[in-house]
């Protein structure tokens, strides 16, 4: 079973940041996860320029990067361990290997979930 699906990956985003900032209060800043997003986003203009069902080499190459990356921020935060763990991002990006709906779903799961960061009053900084 895959770990986004398109009818239910904003409500996964809501229930995760519901989670983590409601009910284990974890102190995720909105610069950590919109650095994240920052990344994806870059990746995420490219790949609506390509054409067809698979994405290029280059792509998958920069999707390792940015998971590279988040395990970088991962070893510096507990709050940013924390997130990525709920939200699973290390298991949504194994995931896509090749696959351009995977990837699209997954930079709209990023950015579902700084929205309900926000929505969830996350603290700013």
């Amino acid at each position: 079973m895959a770990i986004l699906e398109k009818l239910t990956y904003v409500k996964q985003a809501e229930s995760v940041m519901e989670n983590l900032l409601k009910k284990m209060n974890v102190k995720l800043t909105t610069s950590k996860i919109r650095n994240i997003l920052s990344m994806i986003s870059e990746i995420y203009n490219d790949v609506v320029l390509e054409i067809g069902e698979k994405i290029s080499v280059d792509l998958q190459e920069r999707i390792q990067y940015v998971k590279m990356r988040i395990a970088y921020e991962v070893g510096r935060e507990i709050a940013v361990k924390d997130f990525v763990r709920e939200a699973k991002l290390f298991e949504c990006i194994d995931e896509i290997k090749d696959s351009r709906e995977k990837l699209v779903m997954f930079c709209n799961y990023m950015e579902s979930l700084v929205a309900y960061h926000k929505y969830y009053g996350g603290k700013e900084i």
